[in-house]
């Protein structure tokens, strides 16, 4: 009989080989409440606590948690020692023994939430997004507001409804109020939409009363996910003035069931974009390569179907400088702090990443196989995927994140 081949002998250019190894939290269905920080290798996951104890790694404990919290908290030394021995234990044939019973295929395993979620704060940082948006909602005035290009602006929204991918989305309901209404109106939203993100995952946390500089961004930022901030764009326009977005978004937010820690998008990092205007000495960037911009190339599908395709090496502000002025005026961070970065969109219009820019809200309903489309419809699946360039020519893959719209409660 031919050798069966192992889980580990990947085919090349595997975009979750040993040049990745996301973390994730998952459980298998003979052990349902038994959680455990995994990591993937191809289409497989592997226990990366017993792993550890297998191998005899100091860092056993650290690993053979129900979460990644303990993983965060321990800082960039414990970040950089435990991707180096996973790579090992991955790699080097002398470990297969010990490392192949403990990996399980993907779709036998049940994926988590892998960190609790402290707070959450999401961006606005895409000059395309806020422009298109500007465009749409002011057309006899200025398409960015005075304060764009001077700050990052956010708003916090609910760590609780932080869900991980493959949660279905409940339609939400709120008041409402078109322009020619009389009167607010209250039901299920009719403007159900997406909003293509990266979201940032801290680990270390800071002091109340001090800042995180641009240069310590890699000291506090463990990695990243993809990250869907659905929103309830009639809700929302009727609510947010004057303090901005609350019900319309806070509803669900989902994110992927894999952290991609920072290193292995070395080879992914863009320099920092030209500004139009020069920025205040804590959120200047110049000469800051190493905390610039990463090259992630988005794919959204719903249903199944390609709708766009943003480009988040576009983004105007980058996730160092969100950092930054999250902390600027003291507020602390958290380990398990969550921050996305705003709608990522491009300069095309196949790059828009929020329906309410593809349809131009609602006059250019989008063509799709099973239907138009102006915002989400009941039953509709969304699907954001994404890669970035590797080390000698590989691409890294981030974990997908999907979510069904069911019908409102």
């Amino acid at each position: 009989m031919p050798e069966q081949s192992s889980p580990l002998d990947l085919a090349e250019g595997d975009p979750f080989g040993p040049h990745n190894l996301p973390y994730g939290v998952f459980s298998t269905p003979d052990h349902t409440g038994h959680r455990r920080v995994g990591v993937r290798i191809g289409d497989h996951v592997l226990d990366a606590g017993a792993a550890a104890r297998a191998l005899g790694s100091p860092y056993a404990q650290l690993l053979a948690q129900p979460s990644l919290m303990p993983l965060l908290a321990a800082g960039r030394t414990a970040w950089r020692d435990v991707r180096r021995a996973l790579t090992a234990w991955v790699t080097v044939p002398a470990h297969r023994a010990d490392v192949e019973p403990l990996l399980h295929p993907l779709d036998a395993v049940t994926l988590h939430l892998p960190y609790e979620v402290a707070d959450y704060v999401d961006f606005y940082a895409s000059e395309h997004h806020a422009t298109n948006v500007g465009r749409i909602f002011r057309p006899d005035g200025d398409a960015l507001t005075p304060n764009w290009k001077h700050l990052p602006i956010g708003y916090h929204g609910r760590a609780g409804t932080v869900v991980v991918s493959g949660t279905d989305v409940v339609r939400p309901s709120g008041q409402r109020k078109a322009p020619s209404d009389p009167a607010p109106v209250f039901g299920p939203s009719v403007k159900l939409d997406i909003e293509a993100e990266v979201g940032f995952v801290v680990g270390v946390p800071s002091e109340q009363g001090t800042s995180v500089p641009l240069a310590d961004f890699r000291e506090h930022v463990f990695g990243l996910c993809l990250l869907n901030d659905w929103s309830a764009r009639d809700i929302q326009a009727w609510e947010y003035v004057p303090l901005g977005p609350f019900l319309g978004k806070s509803f669900a937010t989902s994110v992927s069931a894999w952290v991609t820690p920072l290193e292995a998008l070395d080879a992914a990092r863009t320099p920092p974009p030209a500004r139009d205007l020069p920025l205040l000495p804590y959120l200047d960037d110049a000469g800051e390569e190493e905390h610039g911009g990463i090259d992630l190339r988005i794919s959204v599908t719903v249903n199944g179907h390609l709708v766009s395709e943003p480009p988040f090496a576009s983004m105007y502000w980058t996730a160092a400088q969100q950092l930054a002025q999250m902390t600027v005026n003291g507020a602390s961070l958290r380990t398990g702090d969550l921050y996305g970065s705003g709608t990522v969109s491009g300069a095309e219009p196949a790059q828009r990443g929020s329906l309410l820019e593809l349809t131009w809200n609602g006059r250019d309903p989008l063509d799709l196989p099973d239907g138009k489309r102006t915002f989400l419809e009941d039953g509709d699946t969304v699907t954001l995927t994404a890669w970035a360039p590797g080390p000698h020519g590989t691409r890294v893959g981030l974990g997908e994140v999907t979510g069904r719209i069911v019908p409102s409660a």
